[in-house]
């Protein structure tokens, strides 16, 4: 069946090989067709391809939704499991590993089997308090890049599992603070930056890993020496630290807060981008954004206009302004400076 490369859907497969109008061949027959390959035909200027039946197209989503379905129990045992931890830390001054290990390590089995890391945050529609939300992304967020980068699975864990505790240190920071629902003064900032220091020494006195521990006192150090709470350069910033805060800084952006509305997706990876020039380290940001782009092909949107429209294609100008299909209708927000996505759906 021959059709046009903006019906295609996550696993149709290729009939014969595939061709740029320059000859070039792009993918070889019996390509089962995924995100990543759907946006490589566009980016080749691949008009029309030979598919079979779209039949395995609405098993693929079924294996989606279900893969999904299990995850998201975890996603909240993760989120209620940091809540103990917290409260433990409060109490005691410590974190039992074996604990962590029990709560964390089921997740990370059911994160293997899911690569749509888009459609596991949009699932992620827990009420729940920042604090606990925000440390079981940012585990989830650190796996998946170190994973990317191509570490072992023993030290993508360690690095998920070193980005679940970053802010343990935050159980002795009074609440009010925590919680507060405005603008920091500067005394109370520089009471907050505290939790990197205190995460270091609850997790140094559980007798656990020095490298947990040094990733909860630097993932808010930055490549320039601008960050805190020692003000260090990139080449004295442990490279797991590295990675915690770029799955730190996108969570706190995407994420409500007491004193922020989340922000869209597509939003926050430019935003990021722009820190990897100094800030945040180049290597995990940008393989961060290269792994989650392809993931928003197929997405439904909101656009600012107030038109519903679904991500057909990664502009190759502008990354973070995708090609939206409207009906019939293309709209290039590359060159739609006006129209910016408000909104991102399943």
């Amino acid at each position: 069946m021959r059709i046009h490369v903006t019906d295609l859907k996550p696993g149709d497969i290729l009939q014969a090989d595939t061709f740029s109008d320059k000859g070039l061949h792009v993918l070889k027959k019996q390509t089962e067709l995924g995100t990543i390959e759907i946006a490589k035909l566009f980016q080749h200027g691949v008009d029309y391809v030979d598919v079979e039946s779209h039949t395995t197209t609405d098993n693929l989503s079924t294996r989606n939704q279900e893969s999904l379905a299990k995850a998201k129990p975890h996603l909240a045992n993760a989120i209620d499991g940091f809540e103990n931890i917290f409260l433990e830390a409060i109490s005691t001054g410590k974190i039992n590993s074996s604990v962590v290990d029990d709560i964390f390590h089921p997740l990370v089995d059911q994160l293997s089997d899911q690569t749509d890391v888009v459609s596991l945050l949009l699932t992620n529609d827990f009420n729940d308090d920042y604090t606990y939300q925000h440390s079981m992304q940012v585990g989830m967020l650190s796996y998946y890049i170190a994973n990317w980068l191509g570490y072992s699975k023993k030290d993508s864990y360690a690095v998920g599992k070193a980005g679940y505790l970053q802010d343990i240190g935050k159980c002795r920071i009074p609440r009010e603070l925590l919680n507060k629902p405005a603008k920091l003064t500067q005394e109370e900032f520089e009471e907050m930056k505290l939790h990197t220091t205190y995460g270091y020494e609850i997790i140094r006195n559980s007798s656990m890993d020095e490298v947990s521990a040094l990733v909860a006192l630097q993932h808010h150090e930055r490549d320039d020496g601008s960050g805190y709470p020692l003000r260090l350069h990139v080449h004295n910033i442990h490279p797991f630290s590295q990675i915690t805060a770029v799955a730190d800084v996108f969570s706190a952006m995407t994420t409500n807060r007491v004193y922020q509305s989340k922000q869209e997706l597509l939003t926050v990876l430019r935003e990021i981008y722009s820190l990897s020039f100094g800030k945040l380290n180049a290597k995990p940001t940008q393989v961060f954004i290269r792994h989650m782009l392809p993931n928003f092909i197929g997405k439904k949107v909101l656009l600012s206009d107030g038109q519903l429209g679904t991500i057909v294609m990664t502009n190759p100008i502008d990354s973070f302004r995708p090609l939206i299909q409207i009906d019939s209708i293309f709209l290039d927000l590359s060159t739609e400076r006006k129209l910016s996505i408000e909104k991102l759906f399943m």
